[in-house]
């Protein structure tokens, strides 16, 4: 009987561990942010799926930029997109707008559409083209196609906005088509964790934040550099002595 009120004993203690480290683990994603004096700027990337936000609100909560769904493939507009981007600038946000890359339709078809969709802005942050597997149509194109593709978007949508875009390129996709890419600055996705390097713009750490304004979870980003870098986050980065580098 003894052995058997010990073994219990010992089976308790391993689930009251197991649950409170779960619990931790639950706590420590939840509130994860990066140093924020290492990275002072915080944003947020939204579309249709967050519904209506209540901009002032969000930019009252520690939130400096918005990146906003506009397109995605040849003719779908995120029905939210003109809205958001109104409402956010009004709440004094600096504010982008980022096209979804389909693999099933020519990248000048998505560059027409997002062009024609995103105000030619010169204020705006620069365009970003998103490229990744989950949410794409099942057509997985060469490392070859790809490029001529994303070339034959960013084409003309740089030409358009006067800006080079940045390219958003995660997970199985990146591991596939890393070598398709253009070099462009890029938007990395680490969750709870550092990337590991500094060769971003933005950098998700974040896929279930929480920011005042918006119901339900939202992805969270830093900017690399601090605030000045919000009117141009591509313009060369100051050295110490006042020279570009």
């Amino acid at each position: 009987m003894k052995v058997v009120f010990v073994t219990l004993l010992r089976s308790a203690a391993i689930v009251l561990l197991c649950c409170a480290l779960a619990a931790g683990g639950y706590l420590y994603f939840r509130e994860f942010s990066p140093d924020r004096q290492r990275y002072p700027v915080r944003g947020i990337d939204v579309s249709h799926h967050q519904g209506d936000i209540d901009w002032p609100r969000v930019a009252a909560d520690d939130v400096r930029f918005a990146i906003i769904k506009a397109t995605e493939g040849g003719d779908h507009r995120d029905r939210l997109f003109a809205a958001n981007l109104a409402a956010a600038r009004k709440a004094g946000l600096a504010v982008g707008a980022y096209h979804f890359f389909t693999f099933c339709r020519p990248g000048a078809d998505q560059a027409q559409n997002f062009i024609d969709t995103v105000p030619h802005d010169r204020s705006l942050l620069p365009p970003v083209v998103d490229i990744e597997f989950v949410g794409n149509c099942p057509r997985r194109p060469t490392v070859e196609q790809l490029r001529a593709e994303v070339a034959a978007f960013l084409a003309p949508v740089e030409a358009a906005f006067g800006k080079k875009a940045v390219v958003y390129l995660i997970d199985e996709a990146a591991d596939v088509y890393a070598q398709a890419i253009p070099d462009r600055e890029r938007w990395v996705r680490s969750l709870i964790r550092h990337p590991g390097h500094e060769d971003w713009i933005y950098w998700q750490y974040h896929n279930k934040g929480r920011v005042n304004g918006i119901e339900g979870d939202v992805d969270l980003n830093v900017l690399q550099g601090g605030s000045s870098r919000l009117a141009d986050p591509l313009a060369p980065t100051p050295t110490q002595d006042g020279a570009s580098e």
